[in-house]
């Protein structure tokens, strides 16, 4: 389908940018990687009349270390997170969790930035970024803000930034000795998206114990959200498969699952449950290698 008639901007600076999403407010969307803007406008989902294109835009897509924390531009692509040697050993979680993004196509233009902005209940990022606790820069024409992944996600397709906001960096902590991360997900076959997605971070002392836990799930809900009923049943607990199997059972706790023509809400709690077991065991197994 053709998308309704719109006026496209592509400013060179992010000032300027800044002052064209600011004008047009909620006539306008911001362009990133157009992975989930232009299918939603080509179904005439979304009919925006002014379009700010960010591709022009000059140092907005980097990854670099400062101060303990790993620093991302909001054009930073899922490609260059996955491609990253600095991410794949101080945060392994974003590399992981980018590579299940899409195909290469999708992943050599759409954005981290774009994605989290967009907020897709069955996204990827989103339950890495929510276990990370990372920290969000949103930049508009009078500074910067810092936004915590828990406050983040608000609902469905709906987000903490603000009219005239962009999305321009995410700060990751580095991980820890004996912490682990990893991802696991069951794809929707045709589009690759989360049915159900589980992020886990944990720590693991060298009794055994678990000391700290963190687990980011996607797809099951209409916004991404950390499972703090499991995380605090594992907190203390021995790393087995016997901890983990009951503390799993507490992930859709307070959780309106979906429901769709891919998967009942039943089956998605069932799932998540299934999913995030695979997360922390792994997650567990690489904590105690390192």
């Amino acid at each position: 389908m053709i998308p309704a008639p719109f006026e496209y901007s592509a400013p060179k600076s992010l000032e300027e940018a800044l002052r064209l999403v600011e004008r047009h407010g909620d006539e306008a969307k911001i362009l990133a990687g157009g992975q989930s803007l232009l299918p939603l406008m080509k179904l005439r989902l979304a009919s925006p009349r002014y379009i700010v294109s960010l591709g022009r835009l000059r140092g907005l897509n980097y990854i670099r270390e400062e101060s303990g924390e790993i620093l991302i531009g909001g054009l930073t692509t899922h490609a260059e997170v996955v491609a990253s040697a600095l991410l794949r050993e101080k945060c392994p979680l974003l590399p992981e969790s980018a590579g299940e993004i899409g195909d290469v196509q999708v992943r050599n233009r759409g954005t981290l930035g774009g994605s989290l902005a967009h907020a897709d209940p069955a996204a990827d990022y989103p339950a890495a970024i929510l276990a990370l606790d990372v920290e969000i820069i949103a930049t508009s024409s009078s500074g910067k803000r810092k936004i915590p992944a828990r406050e983040f996600f608000v609902d469905l397709l709906t987000t903490q930034l603000r009219p005239g906001e962009i999305l321009t960096e995410v700060r990751v902590p580095v991980l820890a000795a004996r912490e682990g991360t990893a991802y696991c997900k069951m794809y929707q076959p045709a589009s690759g998206f989360a049915i159900v997605g589980a992020a886990a971070r944990v720590a693991v002392s060298a009794k055994g114990k678990i000391e700290q836990a963190a687990l980011g799930i996607t797809g099951l809900a209409a916004k991404a959200y950390r499972a703090g009923g499991v995380e605090k049943s594992l907190r203390g607990a021995p790393a087995n498969e016997k901890t983990l199997a009951a503390a799993v059972h507490g992930v859709a706790h307070g959780v309106e699952p979906l429901s769709d023509l891919h998967a009942s809400a039943e089956y998605r709690r069932e799932m998540a449950g299934v999913y995030a077991r695979r997360a922390l065991n792994l997650a567990i197994e690489r904590a105690m290698a390192r």
